[in-house]
């Protein structure tokens, strides 16, 4: 699949544009009715067809209220999901654009991704005014080019974080009254709950099962958090190395978290992490905002969540990013009726049904009651955290892709450190010039 051209500034931009923007604003005007096809008149009666690889967290139940309550508001207009296996969906997701046999309405995610796929995404900017779509948080990311004006082709379902999940009775029950700040002192608490016979962090294919394995990328976002948002584009342009020294030193020391008894030690076949944290068999865990809603249910008050202390000097820097949404495809025969659900999606009500099921809504006047949720949002709008996107969604989805096996199979020790980030260099070298775009 052709990538489109990226120039460095447009990547430094669209990266930096996230430390800019705003955890709320004014109050957000209604979006256009979802009830009438964009030419005014009533949507037609018809079957579409909406895929997801959301498994049963929080994204999934939210998708599901939101097709019932838009289904409501038109008759005759039906939509099937489909829940699609996570760990292959995109390729699942190519192969039916192939042969146009796909969905009407996908889930995407946001960054390289949405413009690695592009050729069969339907920019949304003739069926959905541009100015309702840019009260969407992050709309950069979902947009050719970084640039809403060029094309929007993801309408984000919500505002997600990378971060961490802990246990604060287990915490507690080990002397620790502060959270850790940086490496040494999160090495200390380890140290600290293993006296007590708990295990500090629980890692799984988690909530996500986005692989055989757990997903690196929520602790690769904080261990890069060394650099600033905008020198991740050094990492997409090769300017600085997968095998660069200080990023090796990083690696190596989120490897010694397994080697050191920090985690479990079945880190590359357990299917369990989310169970066992839940049931108090670790005292931390690596998810995002899609598991709020559940820890909360499970947990009540004694689960919080944290930003990870990756690095050698504390750093106060955040994941906050529109990770994913939903796309139309350019082949869908039913487009007034697609466009109408994201224009739903987009709208004030839809944006009301995503913050009752658990996630964060990403237009702007929207925000979420949930405590944890709070928590993260008061990061970076009240404390002075740096935003970061997710690592995974703005480096080459063949990099991550390699990444997500070779940095599993490092940390559990089945492969070294820098034999992993040699593969991912690898990758990145035989890139085609225009997916790379080094500096010369």
């Amino acid at each position: 699949m052709r990538l489109r051209r990226l120039t460095v500034p447009i990547m430094g931009l669209a990266i930096a544009s996230i430390i800019l923007a705003a955890c709320s604003s004014s109050g957000a005007t209604t979006a256009p009715s979802a009830s009438a096809a964009p030419s005014g008149g009533a949507l037609a009666p018809a079957k579409l067809t909406l895929w997801h690889n959301y498994g049963t967290e929080a994204n999934a139940k939210a998708t599901e209220a939101l097709v019932k309550a838009f289904e409501a508001k038109n008759p005759g207009v039906t939509v099937e999901v489909v829940s699609q296996p996570a760990d292959n969906y995109f390729d699942l997701l190519q192969a039916a654009a192939i042969s146009k046999t796909g969905p009407d309405l996908a889930t995407q995610w946001t960054g390289l991704f949405d413009l690695k796929y592009k050729d069969y995404l339907e920019p949304l900017n003739q069926y959905i005014p541009l100015d309702e779509l840019k009260k969407m948080k992050g709309i950069e990311y979902s947009s050719i080019n970084f640039n809403p004006d060029d094309g929007v082709l993801v309408v984000p379902l919500d505002l997600q974080f990378y971060n961490g999940f802990y246990n604060k009775d287990l915490f507690a029950k080990a002397g620790i009254d502060k959270f850790p700040t940086n490496w040494d002192e999160l090495f200390a608490a380890c140290d600290k709950l293993k006296a007590t016979g708990i295990t500090p962090f629980t890692y799984g294919t988690g909530g996500q099962a986005l692989g055989g394995g757990f997903y690196p990328w929520y602790d690769v976002s904080y261990l890069m958090m060394y650099l600033q948002p905008a020198d991740w584009t050094k990492l997409y342009t090769g300017e600085i190395p997968w095998t660069d020294p200080k990023v090796q030193a990083q690696f190596d020391k989120w490897v010694s978290l397994f080697s050191k008894g920090c985690t479990n030690q079945d880190v590359l076949t357990n299917q369990d992490s989310i169970a066992q944290f839940e049931a108090g068999q670790a005292a931390m865990t690596m998810e995002g905002t899609w598991q709020i809603a559940e820890f909360q249910e499970k947990m009540g008050d004694k689960v919080d969540v944290f930003v990870p202390p990756f690095t050698d000097a504390p750093i106060k820097g955040v994941v906050e990013y529109s990770g994913d949404g939903f796309a139309m495809t350019n082949y869908s025969k039913n487009k007034p009726q697609a466009a109408a659900f994201l224009a739903f999606l987009a709208s004030d009500e839809g944006q009301k049904i995503i913050a009752e099921n658990g996630i964060i809504p990403t237009k702007q006047g929207f925000t979420s009651d949930q405590r944890m949720a709070k928590t993260l949002l008061d990061f970076a709008a009240n404390q002075g955290y740096t935003r970061y996107p997710m690592i995974d969604n703005v480096i080459q989805p063949e990099v991550s892709d390699v990444g997500t096996k070779v940095l599993n199979a490092a940390f559990g020790g089945a492969q070294s450190v820098a034999d992993a980030l040699k593969s991912m260099q690898q990758t990145l070298d035989g890139l085609p010039a225009d997916q790379k775009n080094q500096i010369k």
